[in-house]
């Protein structure tokens, strides 16, 4: 990887290290559905204007129905699933439950004419499920199935949310593709979104939370996050899930006083092993040039 993508990619893994802390704090006060849309609506307001006076919207209207399935693949879908789900689950288990994402990447990848199964990737997709199965009989009850249940559609989005950028947006500009996204998904949830806001003002430290998702972890993040696709591609991006659940667990250890438990050291080792072994790709062997 080159230094912008290194660069990138630690970028990208903190910022979106960030969002478990915040969402568990935001739905204590506000539902999921109002949470996702006050948080497009504030970073639409950021890049849509921006991507406007770029002349960055130009010919997304050729590619409308990508585009939708983008968004609905990346935001619509997962944003408010995953908001529902940490209603429940404590921010870092949620963060690491995230960090399957590169199995299904890998799956992806392979049932969509991409790199194959070889036996190294089939081991990572065993041990990155070992670790989730850790996880599941360590750390969640019966009660939790549901919010489980969820966090496999986000982790789904998420994979499927790259490929659909790569391969049917890769052509459009990265920042009118993201605003538009994130615009559509403001406007997918307002109805709900503006009736189910509480009639008293929120806390400050909700309202930090709505404000810092929707710049950090949305609008800029979602630049970096094109911007990483155009430099290492869609499968090896969705392995920035490697450094977001240590970011996760971080903070929600120090700032919520969550429990390090024993299904989540488990089960944060398995699944990075396996999801590095899943997405690894063996260095091409340079060819001596013939002298003359």
């Amino acid at each position: 990887m080159s230094r912008r993508g290194w660069l990138l990619f630690l970028t990208l893994g903190v910022i979106w290290g960030m969002p478990y802390l915040l969402i568990k704090i935001a739905v204590t006060e506000l539902t999921p559905v109002s949470l996702v849309f006050w948080r497009t609506l504030l970073a639409s307001i950021l890049l849509l204007p921006l991507a406007a006076i770029r002349g960055e919207l130009r010919g997304l209207t050729k590619v409308w129905k990508p585009l939708l399935a983008f968004t609905a693949a990346e935001m619509v879908v997962p944003w408010v699933l995953l908001a529902s789900a940490e209603q429940r689950l404590s921010s870092s288990l949620a963060g690491l439950l995230i960090a399957t994402v590169p199995l299904v990447a890998a799956v992806l990848s392979f049932f969509t004419g991409g790199e194959k199964l070889g036996w190294r990737r089939l081991l990572g997709l065993g041990i990155g499920l070992a670790g989730v199965a850790a996880l599941v009989g360590l750390d969640l009850t019966a009660d939790d199935t549901w919010a489980l249940v969820q966090i496999g559609v986000v982790v789904i989005g998420y994979a499927v949310g790259p490929y659909l950028l790569d391969r049917y947006l890769g052509d459009q500009s990265s920042l009118g593709v993201m605003a538009v996204a994130i615009t559509v998904s403001a406007v997918v949830y307002a109805p709900w979104g503006i009736a189910q806001t509480p009639s008293a003002l929120p806390s400050g430290k909700a309202i930090a939370s709505v404000v810092m998702l929707a710049v950090f972890c949305s609008a800029i993040a979602l630049l970096v996050f094109s911007a990483l696709i155009a430099e290492v591609g869609p499968v090896r991006t969705t392995v920035i899930t490697y450094v977001n659940p240590a970011v996760a667990i971080i903070l929600g250890i120090v700032f919520l006083s969550e429990p390090f438990t024993l299904g989540i050291a488990v089960g944060f080792a398995l699944v990075l092993a396996g999801s590095y072994l899943a997405t690894y790709r063996p260095r091409p062997i340079p060819h001596p040039q013939n002298s003359r």
